[in-house]
C-alpha cells in the first residue's frame, strides 16, 4: 500500500495544488479514509443525513468544500477519539518526504484535527455523491 499511496502523493505534488488548499486537504483525507473504522450501516446513515442537509441548502450535487454544513454535520456524526485517532495516525504514515505541498498540507492537517476531521467527513460525503 505504501507505494500506492506514495504514486498517489507524487500525482498530488505534481498538481501545483498549495498545501493549503481545500482540495489538496480533502483529498489527503480522501487518501486515509480506509484507515478509519467505520461500520458501513452507521456510515450509510450518517452519510442519507448529511445528503439530506445538503439537498436542502440547493442542489446537491453542486461543490462542496471542508466549510460544508453537511460535511460538518457527517463529521458530528462519526466523531469519536478512536476514529480520529486512525485518521492522524493515517495521515502521519503517509510517505511524504521530498514532496513540499503534500508535506505542507500533512503538517496543516496534523496541527489543526477539527480541520482534518472535517476533511475525512467531506472524503466521505464526496464519495457517495460520486456513487449517485
Amino acid at each position: 500500500m505504501t507505494a500506492e499511496i506514495r504514486a498517489e502523493l507524487e500525482q498530488l505534488e505534481a498538481s501545483g495544488l498549495d498545501a493549503r488548499s481545500s482540495e489538496l486537504l480533502a483529498v489527503l483525507c480522501w487518501l486515509a479514509r480506509d484507515e478509519v473504522v467505520v461500520p458501513a450501516q452507521e456510515l450509510d446513515a450518517a452519510r442519507r443525513r448529511a445528503l439530506l442537509v445538503l439537498a436542502a441548502g440547493g442542489d446537491p450535487h453542486r461543490d462542496l468544500d471542508l466549510d460544508s454544513v453537511a460535511a460538518e454535520r457527517l463529521a458530528d456524526e462519526l466523531d469519536s477519539t478512536e476514529r480520529r485517532a486512525q485518521l492522524a495516525d493515517a495521515l502521519a504514515a503517509f510517505p511524504a518526504e521530498g514532496l513540499a505541498a503534500v508535506s505542507g498540507a500533512l503538517d496543516v492537517l496534523r496541527a489543526e484535527p477539527e480541520l482534518a476531521w472535517r476533511g475525512f467527513a467531506l472524503a466521505l460525503l464526496a464519495d457517495e455523491i460520486a456513487e449517485e
